[in-house]
């Protein structure tokens, strides 16, 4: 349906119409733009435009500017506003949209999650390799040994992931201070190597 069909007629008399408009030119910029245009034009002498009400109210003079040219006449504008004005406002709208967006991909809980999702990709990636691995090993078809060391593995992995900026930042540079947490490495890799090997 035109936009042009959407200007309903509601009121009319000799030098005064009044029109139902579309919510559309009820938005401040349009609504500016579509008055501007119609003050324009001779014989048209004032302009109201009410947002809330949705109505458009036009005086002019008869004698300069009849009922036919002036519905011509605003057609022909309301057209024009809509391939310019509208198609801005819809531009707009669509960079706010992608603002917003990026605004919230930079939150941080929005970045916690990425991150958990990259951590759980990883794992998984890591899981699938193991697998391969494992089932590679004549010794780990046997089911409940190759569940052993697949869960072996992955406990090894995860605390590895979760302590490594530690590692990295505080327990290399001060051994003695975190000897207690390099014992438990000590401890977890002579587990997971004696594991590996038949009683």
């Amino acid at each position: 349906m035109a936009i042009q069909k959407q200007f309903v007629l509601r009121y009319r008399e000799e030098g005064h119409i009044r029109f139902q408009i579309p919510v559309q030119f009820c938005e401040s910029v349009t609504a500016k733009a579509l008055t501007e245009a119609l003050l324009k034009l001779d014989g048209i002498y004032r302009v109201n435009l009410y947002p809330s009400q949705k109505k458009l109210s036009i005086r002019y003079q008869e004698t300069v500017c009849d009922f036919k040219t002036l519905c011509v006449l605003l057609f022909q504008i309301i057209a024009d506003l809509e391939k310019r004005v509208l198609h801005e406002n819809k531009v707009i709208a669509v960079t706010k949209l992608s603002s917003i967006k990026a605004k919230v991909k930079n939150l941080s809980i929005s970045k916690w999650f990425s991150q958990r999702y990259d951590d759980a990709r990883e794992t998984l990636q890591a899981a699938k390799i193991l697998t391969n691995v494992g089932l590679k090993n004549k010794k780990a078809l046997v089911p409940e040994k190759a569940l052993i060391d697949f869960f072996n593995d992955m406990l090894a992995l995860f605390l590895i992931k979760l302590h490594w900026e530690h590692i990295t930042k505080y327990w290399i540079p001060n051994p003695i201070k975190y000897r207690y947490e390099w014992l438990a490495v000590s401890y977890m890799v002579f587990l997971l190597m004696r594991s590996r090997h038949p009683k």
